[in-house]
Parts: structure tokens; C-alpha cells; sequence
């Protein structure tokens, strides 16, 4: 069981003996090493490295507030979230593909980045050999500015709109919010101004949308744009996959991969650990639970439980100030 009291990711310990009370150990998978919980040997590291990888997860950005979208079942609507996420469902219903899609990009944009995103953000500015590899579609670490050479997206962005049409290369970036007006979420008269019906309750009704009142390519003027997102089905973006391989291949060893937020169970990011491992890193952990990673336990290796709004700037103070 966790000891000590979690804080909520507005509320910082303000030295690093407050930070003890919140990095706790709970129970875990039976491993022939133990982690270790304190502040000042990852620091020790920290300080010394040059090669960092950052591996990030949705509990990041759960601690600005944002749903995973597969919590409470991994239902919307009665629907299966990932049900909705393959080409066959966009194809076959795209008008509630987009108002699942659209209801969360308008979630994503109702949040605010977290201190996490802006100390990982702070640390790409400041360390050259610092790369992220994220699994969020959310947005929130390029609106807390985090260089763009330095983030990849595995499962692409909310925020990147395509052509469903494949034989048609048009993309664009787009925060709009709604996309096109017939996707605009209704205001709720019983709530205080500013707040929008909960359509994922499937108890609201949708409207009824053709396609016509969907967003269009603009390019071919043929097809419906898409989110920019990985479905179910279809491959990681190429790009992305090469730049990982090649941060891992450099000849250069690795000092350190942090797994922030994910139980990186997932391929291909499961294996991303034990590649990190390869080239010399250590790892730490920052979740709210304490699961070992792929792998277990090595002797080296950090694990700190809790927030990671509130972790995070923390364990990154050394370098980002």
C-alpha cells in the first residue's frame, strides 16, 4: 500500500525532503533487484548524464485532469472506445467517429499542459541528448512547447488532421475547436456558463450528421479528413519508428530511460526498455502504481510512485532549474 499522502498537480513540494513523503514504494511483482526510491542518487545520475530517453504514457496526462478514454470500462457512448479507433469503424459510421474524435480533442483542449510537460519540455531545451518517444495523442506536451525534433509521436496526434484517402498525401494542423461547426458540442442550460452536455453519456442524444456536414479534404475535394491518430490496424508512423531506432543504434551508450506514466506493455514501446537497457541506461519509473517494467527489476533502476505533475519537475530540478 502507498504511504504518505499523494499531492495534487498544482500543489509542489517546495524542497526535496518534501518530495520523500510523496516517492513511495508499494506492492510489486517479486524481482531479484530491488529499486531504489531516493531522490538524491537519481539526481547523482542525472547530473552526470548526456543520452536521456523519456517514454511517456496517458497517466501523464491524467494528471492535468484529461480521461483516458479507457477508464469505467473503456466504454463511450455503450460503444468500446477501441472499437471506434479502426479504419472499418470510420468507414462504416464516420459521423460518430468524428464526434468521438472531436468530443476529444475539445477534452484535450479544456486542460492545461501540467508541470511535467513543461519540465520535460524545459529539459529537450537544455539537453542536447534528450529525446521523448510518446505514446499521447492529447497535445498537451506541443502546447507546452516542447521541441518538435526532440518529441516523437508514436500514435500520432488528435491534433493532425488527413485524407482518409491514402492515394491523397493532404495534412494539416488543426486545433479548432469544433473542427467544422455541425460538430460543435451543445451547451448544457443547467450548468454554469461555458459548460458543454456530456455527449460521451449515452443517455444525451447526438445529433444526426451526413457526411456533408463532416470535414472534407480540401485537397482532393473527394474525401473525409481524418484524425491523425494510429487506428487499430494500421501501422506506427514510419518516420517516427526510424528516428527511435536510430536514437538506439547511435554509437553513443544511453545514461538513462525514464518510463513516465505507462506500463509501456504495449509493443513497440515494451521493447524500447530492454533496447535502453542494451545501450548501458538505468531505469526510472514514475507512475501511480508500482508495477516493474518489461523485464522486472534490474539492479540500478528507480521507481517513484505517485503523481507525476508533481514527480517530474522534481527529479528534473538539477538540470531545469
Amino acid at each position: 500500500m502507498l504511504r504518505g499522502c499523494l499531492q495534487h498537480a498544482t500543489s509542489f513540494p517546495s524542497a526535496s525532503s518534501s518530495i520523500r513523503s510523496n516517492i513511495t514504494m508499494a506492492d510489486r511483482q517479486p524481482s531479484v533487484f530491488e529499486p531504489q526510491t531516493d531522490l538524491e542518487s537519481f539526481h547523482t545520475h542525472l547530473k552526470k548524464s548526456k543520452r536521456v530517453l523519456a517514454l511517456l504514457g496517458a497517466g501523464l496526462s491524467a494528471s492535468s485532469g484529461l480521461p483516458t478514454f479507457r477508464g469505467a470500462g473503456g466504454l463511450w457512448r455503450s460503444v468500446k472506445s477501441t472499437d471506434l479507433a479502426t479504419p472499418q469503424a470510420f468507414a462504416r459510421n464516420p459521423g460518430l467517429s468524428w464526434q468521438f474524435y472531436n468530443y476529444r480533442r475539445h477534452m484535450s483542449l479544456s486542460v492545461e499542459p501540467n508541470p511535467a510537460h513543461y519540465a520535460l519540455a524545459k529539459l529537450a531545451r537544455k539537453m542536447p541528448g534528450f529525446v521523448t518517444l510518446s505514446q499521447n495523442v492529447d497535445g498537451l506536451s506541443q502546447r507546452a512547447d516542447h521541441p518538435s525534433d526532440r518529441l516523437h509521436l508514436l500514435h500520432g496526434t488528435l491534433f493532425d488532421l488527413k485524407c482518409s484517402d491514402e492515394r491523397c498525401d493532404y495534412r494539416e494542423e488543426n486545433y479548432t475547436d469544433p473542427v467544422v461547426p455541425a460538430l460543435a458540442i451543445p451547451a448544457d442550460q443547467a450548468q454554469p456558463a461555458g459548460s458543454v452536455v456530456d455527449i460521451s453519456d449515452s443517455m444525451v442524444a447526438l445529433p444526426s450528421l451526413t457526411t456533408y456536414d463532416l470535414p472534407h479534404c480540401p485537397e482532393c475535394k473527394r474525401n473525409l479528413l481524418r484524425p491523425g491518430v494510429v487506428w487499430f490496424g494500421e501501422a506506427l508512423p514510419e518516420v517516427v519508428l526510424n528516428k527511435a531506432k536510430d536514437y538506439l543504434a547511435a554509437p553513443e551508450n544511453i545514461d538513462l530511460i525514464m518510463v513516465i506514466g505507462t506500463s509501456a506493455q504495449v509493443w513497440p514501446a515494451a521493447g524500447y526498455i530492454g533496447q535502453a537497457r542494451a545501450r548501458g541506461a538505468r531505469v526510472c519509473v514514475v507512475n501511480m502504481d508500482s508495477d516493474a517494467p518489461p523485464g522486472g527489476w534490474k539492479q540500478g533502476d528507480w521507481m517513484f510512485a505517485g503523481d507525476a505533475a508533481v514527480l517530474v519537475p522534481e527529479l528534473l530540478k538539477p538540470v531545469i532549474g
